[in-house]
């Protein structure tokens, strides 16, 4: 009995010290990089100001609350926000709009960035690869608001560009009012989106292309290897650990199409395919006063997300892709 007392004893003593070392190694490594710990510090401050103590307003997505009485005075009322939620036809419609909307930014988000990226990289003229560069990352600094009127202009039925050109090479007889049709509105928030932001996206392909061996290339073309053979064997597979890490991130991300574009694009024509869950917080939650309701819905946009994330993440790891943690 002494004896097994005894070996249990050493053995939390070697625990005891080993999570002391580990906390000495940190600690050492924490002077040595302390002005890096320094400049992260401000940053770590807004993400903990910003984004984790607001995390106990959630209480309210479990209440009937009511400004009046404030978070510690309303009523508790469990999941009725939730199912209340679910019960709307309005929210289903949203959500639809949402995954719907994200799904096809997601896709053609990545597909136009890499492609971009890809034929950047097999440039040879340094000028008009700058070029080309300066032009495609423009527009990603341009406001919302400015690229919003820029497409309803374009898509006008009276003058817009769009309906000009297709009527002048005949593929239209008469203008198409391309803002009040259902069918057009996710679509034209795709395209849009893609213009705004494909070139920002495309720097850190290229960034990852940089660090491909010049000599795996040298080698593809004396084997006889073309340009497309190249790229295929060589370039995407390259930078495919950096893809696969943006894609679980941009997953955790499904349930947030964006705010600004649909809010700016949506008329009464196109409402029902354009509202998101964010102009829904918006519009019948805070609007409207029912702040607990518009609280159960960013909850549930969250624990969706942070589920796709840990999902997307726990597959790669399976997969035995590159992964965040």
């Amino acid at each position: 009995m002494n004896g097994s007392v005894s070996i249990d004893a050493k053995k939390t003593g070697a625990m005891i010290l080993k999570k002391l070392a580990i906390v000495k190694n940190f600690l050492k490594k924490l002077g040595v990089q302390k002005a890096l710990v320094l400049m992260c510090a401000p940053f770590v401050l807004h993400i903990i100001i910003f984004n984790y103590i607001p995390i106990w307003g959630w209480i309210m997505a479990f209440q009937e609350f009511r400004p009046h009485l404030g978070i510690t005075g309303s009523e508790f009322v469990g999941f009725r926000q939730f199912i209340t939620l679910f019960q709307d036809q309005l929210f289903i419609t949203v959500l639809r709009n949402t995954l719907a909307m994200s799904s096809m930014n997601l896709v053609f988000g990545f597909l136009s960035a890499i492609t971009l990226a890809i034929l950047l990289n097999e440039l040879r003229n340094k000028f008009f690869k700058k070029l080309v560069q300066t032009i495609s990352y423009l527009p990603y600094f341009v406001s919302w608001v400015v690229v919003a009127n820029l497409v309803i202009s374009s898509l006008s039925p009276v003058d817009g560009i769009i309906n000009r050109m297709l009527m002048a090479i005949g593929i239209l007889e008469e203008p198409v009012l391309f803002m009040g049709e259902e069918g057009y509105f996710w679509w034209i928030v795709v395209f849009s989106n893609m213009w705004k932001n494909v070139g920002w996206n495309s720097i850190i392909y290229l960034s990852a292309m940089s660090g491909i061996d010049p000599e795996l290339y040298q080698a593809a073309s004396i084997d006889g290897a073309g340009r497309l053979r190249r790229i295929w064997h060589i370039t995407i597979p390259g930078i495919m650990p950096i893809v696969s890490i943006l894609l679980i991130m941009n997953l955790g991300w499904i349930l947030n199409a964006g705010f600004e574009q649909q809010l700016l694009l949506t008329n009464p024509l196109n409402m029902r395919v354009s509202e998101v869950i964010d102009i829904y917080v918006l519009r019948y939650g805070i609007s409207m006063g029912r702040f607990s309701l518009a609280t159960a819905a960013g909850v549930f946009r969250s624990v969706v997300s942070v589920t796709m994330l840990l999902s997307a993440n726990a597959i790669a790891k399976k997969l035995g892709s590159d992964r965040i943690i």
